[in-house]
């Protein structure tokens, strides 16, 4: 009896650890899930902006009215399916661009993801290409360069000039209706004697990124070298020293958790890709050839390179890695269980498309892992029961063999031989689950077609927390609780259903054993409140899909629900 209580009070505390400790481990290595899409006031439903949101040109980070830096340059407009902004005339400098086809907010008239702004701006963030060399000299980032037209669209490039002493230099920069521009930079050589010059693009980032950077989702740096795409540089490690790497191909650039800019050099060319700080909390990312290129009097060299600057959407990397930039498909960080998660994101995203609800689409996937592991579970049920039969026999040896362990251990394995009994086969289908289980949490926090996507009724967004609680009526009362006490009706839904299913397990003999299982429904409740509704949809569906086959088991091995021989 004392051996219980000092059980039960045990595993208390580690609940109570768990319960209070959880949510600083979990936004490490766990990322909760996006800020909420909405709030419940008086019963209704209403947006809230977004806290990672782009500051308004007015805001008090703004270093100057993004308004007026734009003014103040001559353009070209950007117009594409996806994108839309200019580029400066003013430094060659894609440098304003904004997503169309993703929001701020889930409000209709919320404004569209900015990804580039100019320098300038409190957010400054932008792309450059130019040259450098021996016996050169080069446009620099005053030199306003003249353009070829007044508009850029997947049709219509433009190619920008300008002549700097001996040296003739062209930039053509051409879109397509994704998030990929096609940069050719021409150098061409008006003076007597050789030059020798290089191509390089740059990339600057000013203050702290939208996102914040962890375990299991990285933002920051991000590169490619020798076939393989690296997540291990952050912002520290390029504030300490510049990150230099040699490299076949590569590209570099930025990611943060849905958004991604990065340069793509040549691919068939040795190239030095480099991170580093250049002052005033200015981060840049570069490019240039490992080697100068001798240009001859009155010959021209063009290089090509690719700036990606848009939303990480699964299609468009995996369509440009085909088209030659290496390993782009894993700009997303699927991290160890990518195996499992691309299939899982494509049959996710083939449901989604096919009926038009991802919440529907979720529970269509875990009835399809379930039908999958069923024969593993019937495998699992079998073994539980000849192990719940072989109870009694174990205690005896536990009470005869109580002070020879080595002898006690010997027993139990010759009785689990002679009655044909793996002590392990129950645990198979929990540990297969884990790595499916992570491999959704991560499919569903990592990749942006999730995001916005609503449910049903008050869930606008299956990617954020449940907003409804009952702790304020249900919005009826006005004051927003903390998150910690905040658990949505989701959320209990989740503890119900796992209390149900506990219930209908197979009842542990050990009393303490039975009050640690009563309470772990409602501690994983407060667990998983702050994640995604969209995983909490899964583990709902996957606990009552689990009761419907739990019922259908027993009524197959009778021998689990009665108490064991004694």
């Amino acid at each position: 009896m004392k051996n219980d209580q000092k059980n039960f009070v045990l595993f208390a505390v580690l609940a109570a650890v768990i319960l209070f400790g959880w949510q600083p481990i979990a936004s490490y290595f766990f990322p909760a899930a996006n800020p909420p899409a909405t709030k419940i006031v008086e019963g209704k439903s209403e947006v809230v902006p977004n806290p990672g949101a782009d500051p308004a040109a007015d805001s008090p980070v703004a270093v100057r009215d993004r308004a007026l830096v734009l003014r103040e340059t001559p353009r070209i407009a950007i117009d594409t399916p996806r994108l839309k902004g200019s580029i400066n005339l003013k430094g060659a400098r894609i440098d304003d661009l904004v997503l169309t086809r993703h929001k701020e907010t889930i409000a209709k008239n919320s404004d569209p993801i900015r990804i580039l702004s100019p320098s300038g701006t409190g957010d400054a963030y932008f792309a450059s290409f130019g040259w450098s060399g021996n016996g050169v000299q080069a446009p620099g980032a005053d030199t306003v360069w003249q353009a070829s037209g007044t508009r850029l669209t997947p049709t219509t490039p433009v190619t920008l000039t300008s002549q700097v002493g001996g040296q003739r230099y062209q930039i053509q920069i051409a879109v397509d209706d994704g998030y990929m521009f096609t940069v050719r930079q021409t150098i061409g050589n008006a003076g007597a004697q050789p030059v020798q010059a290089a191509t390089y693009g740059l990339l600057s980032r000013r203050a702290p990124p939208r996102d914040k950077d962890t375990w299991s989702i990285h933002s920051g740096p991000i590169y490619e070298i020798k076939g393989g795409v690296n997540f291990d540089v952050n912002y520290t490690d390029v504030d300490e020293a510049p990150q230099k790497f040699d490299t076949q191909g590569g590209w570099a650039g930025f990611t943060d958790h849905y958004w991604l800019t990065a340069l793509v050099p040549d691919q068939g060319k040795s190239n030095v890709i480099q991170f580093r700080n250049t002052g005033d909390n200015v981060h840049q990312a570069d490019y240039r050839p490992a080697s100068l290129t001798t240009v001859q009097p009155g010959q021209q060299v063009t290089a090509t390179s690719r700036f990606f600057a848009g939303a990480k959407e699964v299609d468009l990397l995996d369509r440009y890695e085909d088209a030659g930039v290496v390993q782009f498909g894993n700009a997303i960080d699927w991290g160890w269980f990518g195996i499992v998660e691309k299939p899982i994101f494509a049959y996710l995203d083939w449901l989604f498309r096919m009926i038009g609800n991802f919440g529907v689409a979720i529970i269509l996937l875990t009835l399809t892992i379930r039908l999958l592991m069923f024969p593993i579970a019937q495998r699992q049920f079998a073994s539980m029961a000849a192990m719940r039969a072989l109870q009694p026999k174990l205690k005896v040896l536990q009470e005869r063999y109580k002070d020879d362990k080595p002898r006690l251990q010997q027993e139990m394995m010759g009785l689990y031989k002679q009655e044909k009994v793996n002590p392990v086969a129950g645990c198979l289908p929990t540990l297969l689950q884990i790595p499916v289980f992570y491999a959704l949490y991560k499919v569903l926090m990592l990749t942006i077609e999730m995001r916005h996507q609503p449910f049903v009724g008050w869930i606008k967004d299956l990617s954020a927390p449940d907003p409804l609680t009952p702790v304020n009526l249900f919005g009826l009362l006005p004051f927003t609780p903390p998150s910690f006490i905040a658990i949505g009706v989701i959320p209990i839904l989740l503890g119900v259903s796992m209390y149900f299913q506990f219930k209908l397990n197979p009842q542990p003999m050990d009393d303490a054993q039975k009050q640690v299982f009563g309470l772990m429904p409602w501690v994983m409740m407060f667990i998983m409140a702050p994640f995604a509704v969209g995983l909490q949809v899964y583990w709902i569906t996957s606990n009552l899909l689990t009761i419907a086959q739990q019922q259908l088991l027993y009524s197959r091995h009778p021998g689990l629900k009665t108490a064991p021989a004694k």
